[in-house]
């Protein structure tokens, strides 16, 4: 089990429809219609006959709120625009737990933040940094960062 913590400053360019999604993943909204930012949760689940069969089930990435079952502490997930700045946008705060099975379905997320993220998390190659992750067991949290497309995951 890791230790996730995105904090992220997004550019004012999102949509409505990508607002409210957004806002579901963080567990603080409703689940829209349709979803546009992650479009499919596979899952394989055996049907009447016993045989396999692959369903969508979307569930929310960075809905964990309350106390943390492995990690320590308090998860929880926040968005808030920010103020006072030239252009508005939102920051983004979340801390979970997750464990690796989910970092292919989390890093699709993450992914999606790194295209919206605000300047000053970008590095002069391209890579953007979206927050901090650390392994249950540690004490010291490696950066989490987007390069080319991927989220640096520990493998």
């Amino acid at each position: 089990m890791y230790e996730m913590t995105v904090a992220i400053d997004l550019r004012d360019e999102i949509s409505e429809q990508e607002l409210a999604e957004l806002c579901w993943h963080l567990g603080i909204g409703p689940r829209p219609e349709r979803l546009s930012i992650i479009t499919q949760f596979p899952v394989v689940v055996e049907d009447e006959s016993g045989m396999p069969v692959i369903e969508d089930d979307p569930y929310p990435l960075l809905a964990g709120h309350g106390a943390a079952w492995q990690v320590g502490g308090v998860l929880c997930s926040e968005l808030a625009p920010r103020a006072n700045q030239p252009r508005n946008g939102w920051s983004l705060t979340s801390r979970q737990e997750v464990h690796p099975d989910e970092f292919e379905k989390v890093g699709e997320l993450l992914r999606w933040l790194a295209t919206k993220a605000h300047g000053r998390h970008r590095l002069g190659d391209g890579t953007v940094r979206v927050g901090s992750l650390r392994f249950y067991e540690t004490d010291v949290p490696d950066v989490l960062q987007v390069e080319s497309g991927q989220v640096n995951w520990p493998t």
